[in-house]
């Protein structure tokens, strides 16, 4: 392994719109320091962690064109059947909806779980309650997208939480998105819904630990079959 492979292992890059929090923590930190010492030890450690916070590590994902990826770091707090948001204009029967739930230490740079076509995006303000409620996909502020793909549309939802308060999409209608590109990003605890077109079975249980850009979430095709899961 060369230096420059053993260096980026140990310092993850920071997206750029981390770039702003770190230099208001920054600032704040020096402040503090000339006021109180023990301030500015606190303020090194909220530095430190904003900058952990806003990481963006490289991920290697599969390219079979039947998977559908994971879009965000976390844990897969439901697989349930519900309707689509009413603003991606598809059809109004239940899909399946996988949910992965990203905590404040989780990475919440987002990936595209397919590859395909942004074939509608909207921006839904609301409220910001706890990402983890069901109603949270119907109640909070959100930014869906429709995804075109052989396999059909997938609607993917970020979902802002408790603590977040600010959804950042980096694409727009018409773009073509590759399985894994990082297509937004929200600022602290929230989620994630994938809704799956029929034929898209899951391969994930409740409760199961995700990586978004390299967890297989579902499969298309005949050769897809689901899973039993038990926590041992």
């Amino acid at each position: 392994m060369s230096l420059v492979d053993s260096v980026r292992k140990v310092i993850v890059p920071i997206h750029k719109e981390g770039y702003v929090f770190i230099a208001i923590a920054l600032v704040a930190t020096i402040v503090l320091a000339n006021l109180w010492t023990p301030f500015g030890w606190i303020g090194s450690i909220i530095t430190l962690w904003i900058c952990y916070f806003f990481r963006d590590p490289a991920r290697v994902t599969p390219q079979q064109p039947s998977l559908v990826i994971s879009p965000a770091d976390g844990r897969i707090s439901q697989i349930a059947t519900a309707l689509p948001p009413a603003e991606l204009n598809l059809p109004a029967e239940p899909m399946t909806r996988i949910s992965v739930f990203m905590n404040v230490f989780d990475c919440h740079v987002n990936r595209s779980p397919v590859a395909g076509r942004v074939v509608k995006m909207a921006y839904t303000p609301g409220l910001f309650l706890n990402a983890e409620l069901d109603k949270a996909s119907d109640d909070n502020e959100r930014n869906a997208l429709a995804i075109e793909t052989p396999a059909g549309v997938v609607g993917v939802v970020q979902i802002a939480g408790l603590i977040a308060r600010r959804i950042v999409p980096f694409v727009k209608e018409g773009d073509l998105l590759g399985a894994g590109e990082r297509f937004g990003l929200i600022r602290f605890g929230s989620r994630v819904d994938v809704y799956l077109p029929a034929g898209i079975v899951p391969l994930v249980g409740e409760g199961q630990t995700a990586i978004a850009g390299e967890t297989v979430l579902a499969e298309a095709g005949d050769g897809a079959a689901a899973r039993s899961f038990r926590e041992a």
